[in-house]
């Protein structure tokens, strides 16, 4: 299957191949923004392929392997989780992120934007000019909240990782939405921090990776399969550990915050003034003109508007 181009009825850009589905808007002069989605649309062609080259080393864990990848996107990620290398991890962790960061350099190089971003399935890498900003909105169960994202701020990525996405985790966390300084950044500590969020609980089923995916990466470790209705005190201890996950890697500079959800209760880490993540009132955000509106793909949303 070869690589496909085509612009949504709003004049996005969509671009697909194999699983790799992206969904990219740009703003500024039309002259740029039609130069910076050809740029887009050629780099897109080989993404897959390449990945799929170095696909058996990626799936090991970084520690081992990060000498031997070539590709810039398989660099990418290997990059991302690097800090993380303690503990078992392995490129894959940040492939979606790497992915949106990858295209969104190709969509900017050498053009005059004002704002853009690259959404690959709600792993999300950003554009702003100096004196633009986005609000990204955050859906889950149980909150709805906004990120506001400016220039002089250094997010340019958000990413969400829980046990019902597209991913397996060895967690129970419905969603963990991460903003940090680029997508595949975002996209390893969203894993990371799902992974903390986790006890042991006759609720939680659980299955070795293999038994649902051969080519897994997590091999004969256990993966969240379904989680029923949880006491609120496991749900609270749960909770606590992905938060304290989440701190560290604020702390340490890994991210800026972090959004965790699990069965209605939430917590947002850290939480202060100079957060970038902020709870915000009920409301419904929709694609709208001249702004930027992102529907991520998953069990909980990020949307940013304008």
């Amino acid at each position: 299957m070869s690589a496909v181009a085509a612009r949504l009825d709003d004049g996005r850009l969509h671009l697909q191949h194999g699983p790799i589905d992206l969904i990219i808007e740009a703003f500024g002069g039309v002259d740029e923004v039609e130069r910076a989605y050809g740029q887009a649309i050629a780099r897109f062609a080989d993404i897959l392929p390449r990945l799929v080259d170095e696909l058996p080393i990626l799936r090991r864990p970084v520690g081992d392997v990060r000498p031997l990848l070539h590709g810039t996107v398989a660099r990418r990620m290997a990059e991302a989780v690097w800090p993380h290398r303690t503990v078992f991890i392995t490129p894959m962790a940040a492939v979606a992120g790497a992915v949106a960061d990858e295209m969104l350099q190709a969509l900017v190089r050498d053009r005059t934007l004002d704002r853009a971003y690259v959404n690959d399935g709600g792993d999300i890498a950003f554009h702003l000019a100096p004196g633009q900003e986005l609000r990204a909105g955050i859906f889950v169960a149980a909150l709805d909240g906004v990120a506001r994202l400016t220039a002089d701020r250094p997010v340019r990525g958000i990413a969400t990782s829980g046990w019902g996405g597209r991913s397996f985790s060895l967690g129970i966390a419905d969603s963990v939405t991460v903003l940090a300084a680029t997508a595949a950044a975002a996209d390893a500590a969203a894993t990371l921090i799902a992974n903390a969020v986790n006890l042991d609980h006759p609720a939680i089923e659980r299955r070795p990776a293999r038994d649902l995916d051969p080519d897994s990466d997590l091999g004969d470790l256990p993966v969240t399969v379904a989680v029923s209705t949880l006491p609120p005190a496991q749900i609270d201890e749960a909770l606590d550990r992905g938060a304290a996950e989440a701190r560290r890697l604020c702390v340490t500079g890994f991210i800026d915050n972090a959004a965790l959800s699990l069965q209605g209760r939430w917590r947002i880490e850290p939480v202060n003034r100079h957060s970038a993540l902020m709870p915000a009132a009920r409301t419904t955000f929709s694609h709208l003109e001249n702004s930027a509106a992102i529907c991520v793909a998953q069990s909980s949303g990020v949307l940013p508007t304008v």
